[in-house]
């Protein structure tokens, strides 16, 4: 069974710009516990729980009291003095919200949406088609599925040869009836004229001339190559997922790289479109760069934090390349040392 037969396709979002309390009272209204927040072209940056909202210490509680008494209110007006007296600054959806987010695609085993639900203590998952949320998987949507089915799920172009010769065989037969006078039947005895070489350098400059926008033409198919597989790396990144196996290998690996006198092993290379703003926050190094993480970047993100981060491990993203002065690949790195 896959994700899109189980997903919930009307899902109820926000955007980073949604008042905290307006995100409040839409948990309330719709009864949920969490709203995914989605960017203008429709992908989601962040998940915004009831956690999130009342907060995960002392001071998030106490900044963010003031709506919540609103909704206990239930409608009921409260003294204006004593609410002022609580009002902190205006808080968005993007200051509260949890990033980065996993997300699957329509066509994830539901055996793996579990196993994600599991592995990254998380409650609910997008689906994502071409990099637009299109539906959210939750652990309801799950249980029903496993129940109703009554079984457990499963886990899951080329330059033509001759051109050059042919037109310098086409040159020759030019220069065979080319002066006035000639017998068209035999060869001139002398060299060719002034007029003949000037005929002959005009048919070798178009000659370069269409080698130059072959090779125009050659760079553009390159190009339009190399974009449609960055197309599918992301696509493909976007619904990969790190099993237990392959977390343990890396780690193997960087105790090898570590014996070796090495300092990091990088653990993904990916192409910079996988990051929801393309890679500018890493390029500038911007503290914020872990909440554009998206798919199996993001997952090996939430790993080290989870994992090899409280050991003393650091996790650094840097921009590898530059094609055309644009962020190209980029790399998260498992740093050890110094």
């Amino acid at each position: 069974m896959k994700a899109r037969e189980v997903m919930t396709r009307e899902v109820v979002a926000v955007t980073p710009d949604t008042p905290v309390g307006e995100v409040a009272k839409l948990l309330r209204d719709h009864g949920i516990s969490a709203v995914p927040v989605v960017a203008e072209a429709g992908m989601p940056v962040g998940m915004v729980s009831e956690g999130d909202l009342i907060g995960r210490n002392d001071a998030d509680r106490e900044a963010r009291r003031e709506w919540w008494l609103d909704l206990l209110a239930e409608g009921e007006a409260l003294n204006p003095d004593f609410l002022a007296s609580l009002k902190p600054a205006q808080r968005c959806a993007r200051d509260v919200m949890t990033a980065p987010v996993i997300t699957i695609g329509e066509d994830t085993d539901l055996g793996d949406v579990a196993r994600l639900l599991t592995d990254y203590r998380i409650k609910r998952v997008p689906v994502l088609r071409d990099g637009r949320m299109v539906g959210i998987v939750s652990r309801a949507d799950v249980l029903r599925a496993v129940a109703a089915s009554g079984t457990e799920p499963e886990r899951s172009p080329a330059h033509q040869g001759g051109g050059l010769a042919a037109a310098i065989a086409g040159l020759e037969r030019r220069l065979l009836h080319h002066e006035p006078g000639a017998d068209a039947a035999s060869v001139p005895a002398q060299p060719p004229q002034a007029d003949d070489s000037a005929l002959l350098a005009a048919e070798f400059r178009r000659l370069v001339a269409d080698h130059e926008r072959q090779k125009i033409a050659d760079r553009e198919a390159q190009r339009r190559a190399a974009a449609e597989q960055r197309r599918r790396q992301v696509a493909d990144l976007i619904d990969h997922h790190i099993s237990e196996q392959s977390w343990r290998g890396l780690m193997h690996q960087a105790r090898q790289a570590a014996e070796r006198g090495e300092k990091e092993i990088l653990a993904l290379r990916f192409p910079s479109q996988l990051c929801s703003d393309g890679g500018r926050a890493i390029n500038a190094g911007e503290p914020g760069w872990p909440a554009t993480l998206r798919g199996e970047a993001a997952e090996i993100y939430l790993r080290w934090e989870r994992d090899p981060k409280p050991h003393g491990f650091r996790l650094a993203a840097r921009v590898l390349d530059f094609p055309g002065g644009m962020p190209g690949d980029i790399g998260l790195f498992v740093v050890w040392g110094e």
